[in-house]
């Protein structure tokens, strides 16, 4: 059951999960705190807290009431009809069950009901292996960016979900 973080109180529970999702990542990468310290597999309360106070939503994927999933959706402040689509985490230990599926189609979803037009994704670009499930769901790459602060260059995906376009 997939289910809207509706206050702060719920935080805590999704930061677990969302290091320990992202720590296999961190780990393959060589990601540390010193030299990616804004990855998700060091994220804080504080700022998932400030996220979620700007407005972004989170959800939460139970089964049997365990959180096992993880998914944020946030309006573009830029590009009118286009979310991104953040943090989708499945704890390492229940993935392979089709639990991250379920969280983009629920978030592809949600952003048509918000009446947005594209789905916006970024990951690290020499993840293929994340890179080829999202190709697999229909997103296209859009663009590679270096940033200089980051010990990785940036993929972005987008996927059209407007009616007649997917």
């Amino acid at each position: 059951m997939i289910s809207r973080i509706r206050n702060r109180t719920g935080l805590p529970e999704c930061v677990t999960l969302i290091r320990a999702a992202f720590q296999t990542v961190a780990e393959t990468f060589r990601l540390t705190p010193e030299n990616c310290p804004t990855h998700a597999a060091f994220i804080t309360e504080e700022t998932l807290r400030r996220s979620f106070d700007a407005g972004v939503e989170m959800y939460l994927l139970r089964d049997q009431g365990r959180p096992e999933g993880f998914v944020a959706i946030e309006r573009s402040p830029k590009e009118v009809g286009t979310y991104y689509v953040e943090k989708l985490a499945v704890h390492p230990n229940f993935r392979h069950r089709g639990y991250g599926r379920a969280l983009m189609e629920f978030a592809v979803r949600r952003v048509q009901d918000l009446g947005g037009r594209r789905v916006s994704v970024a990951m690290i670009d020499e993840n293929t292996r994340v890179r080829a499930w999202y190709a697999g769901q229909g997103f296209v790459t859009t663009g590679v960016k270096v940033f200089p602060r980051l010990p990785f260059r940036v993929c972005f995906m987008e996927l059209s979900v407007t009616p007649g376009e997917r």
